[in-house]
């Protein structure tokens, strides 16, 4: 990835986010884990800011203007803004909901307040300002354009109907006037919060956007780096096969010279043979190299030489030989596992032994990560002219969620499969369990070279 690549997907923090996430870690704390809980949270201290603001203004109202609210009056818009502040617990599960019912509630206070004297209820702006955030923006300007219509027509109809008369009307001040003034006051109650909150919206998902970006992007160059790292593993294969047909072709070579020169020059014969095994060295030396820097960081052999199983690095790789080991740890891991052993055991070849191990091993860690606890049947046949294993876990079991797996997998027990020609099928069982089972042919006179 280029710097300007870098810099195209590099996501700043919005506004405030420093102190939004502290806020957001206190309520945290405070058990407000859930948005329905933190509504209500907010409901509450709307409601109380609202009433405290209502009581203040009483003093100035009757001291100011000369209007005196009766203390009934006031106990009931108490009420009334209180209920439309608990609203607000529904501000982002039921928006449309919320905000209709806050308008309608503050339709009630105008009425309840003596003609000419206006109160708006805090909630309304935090109802209104959700909706900016959360609705498209042809939906938000129908949902303004109506709570602005009910806030005029309604609010101007219904505006002193149930306070007592306290004061009258302002002389001189026509319907239409008030009608003007009531839509004044529904933009500058509407319009501004839902604009405000239709930019912190629109901020919200642009910067998602840009994380969802930075996010692909990075995933992108991973891949890149992946595919690099897979050409020069290929690279780094193709050199393995030549040096090992290079040395191996020049130790056959030698090998065959020394057999026809002992007896005829011992010393001749000697030097071959001396030749021979200084290649060998080389080699393996040189395959341990290629072949270390083709294996993965943190494999499966890094597991077993903490563990001091075979297989581990610099260790020879386990066979056959060691499937008691892996039995008994497997069972020391809570897997009920039955053996069943059939004929006269006798050596593979080593891939094929090899291959066998890594088999049971992939099946044995399946059964545990898919179906642990679940019953655990291993039978293992060897046959005149084939050596078969099955490995078969029963159904029920939970799956281990908190594992991280990182086995062959069906594709690469496949795979190994077919480099040295075995038969293998999985699949689920009839009783709602899982098989899997490898078959490789074993011929005599292979058999007997093995011995």
């Amino acid at each position: 990835m280029s710097d300007r690549d870098h810099a195209a997907v590099t996501v700043s923090d919005p506004p405030f986010a420093g102190a939004a996430n502290r806020i957001d870690e206190l309520l945290y704390r405070c058990g407000l884990r859930g948005e329905t809980l933190r509504d209500c949270a907010l409901g509450v201290l709307v409601a109380a800011l609202s009433v405290g603001l209502l009581w203040a203004s009483l003093t100035p109202l009757a001291v100011l203007e000369g209007v005196l609210v009766p203390r009934e009056s006031a106990l009931v818009l108490t009420v009334v803004l209180t209920a439309q502040s608990l609203l607000l617990c529904l501000r982002r599960s039921r928006p449309l909901l919320c905000v209709l019912g806050v308008t309608s509630l503050q339709v009630l206070i105008v009425a309840l307040l003596p003609a000419g004297i206006g109160f708006q209820g805090l909630a309304l702006f935090v109802a209104v300002y959700t909706c900016g955030t959360r609705l498209a923006p042809f939906r938000l300007a129908a949902v303004l354009l109506s709570c602005v219509l009910v806030h005029a027509v309604a609010g101007g109809l219904a505006m002193g109907r149930l306070a007592p008369s306290v004061s009258p009307l302002v002389p001189g001040e026509s319907d239409l006037a008030l009608g003007v003034g009531f839509v004044v006051s529904g933009i500058a109650s509407f319009v501004v919060p839902a604009l405000f909150g239709a930019y912190v919206g629109t901020r919200r998902r642009y910067v998602e956007l840009l994380r969802t970006r930075a996010a692909e992007e990075a995933r992108a160059q991973h891949e890149r780096l992946e595919n690099v790292v897979r050409a020069e593993r290929t690279r780094m294969a193709r050199e393995l096969h030549d040096i090992a047909a290079h040395h191996l072709s020049g130790m056959v070579v030698q090998a065959g010279a020394a057999e026809r020169l002992v007896g005829r020059d011992d010393q001749a014969a000697r030097e071959a043979m001396n030749w021979v095994r200084t290649q060998g060295r080389e080699t393996l030396d040189s395959l341990r190299l290629v072949v270390g820097a083709l294996r993965d960081p943190g494999e499966e052999t890094e597991g077993l030489r903490h563990r001091g199983e075979p297989g581990a690095r610099g260790a020879p790789v386990p066979g056959l030989a060691a499937l008691d080991r892996l039995v008994a740890a497997e069972r020391e891991l809570g897997t009920a596992l039955e053996v069943t052993r059939e004929g006269e055991p006798y050596p593979l070849p080593p891939i094929a032994d090899v291959t066998a191990y890594r088999v049971v091993q992939e099946s044995l860690s399946n059964a545990r990560d898919h179906a642990r606890g679940a019953p655990v049947r291993m039978a293992l046949r060897y046959e005149p002219s084939r050596v078969a294993l099955e490995v078969e876990n029963g159904p029920g079991g939970t799956r281990d969620t908190g594992r991280e797996h990182r086995g062959l997998g069906v594709l690469g027990m496949r795979e190994r499969a077919q480099v040295v020609g075995a038969a293998l099928e999985t699949g689920p069982t009839g009783a709602g369990g899982w098989r899997v089972r490898w078959e490789v042919p074993v011929e005599r006179d292979e058999r007997r070279s093995q011995r």
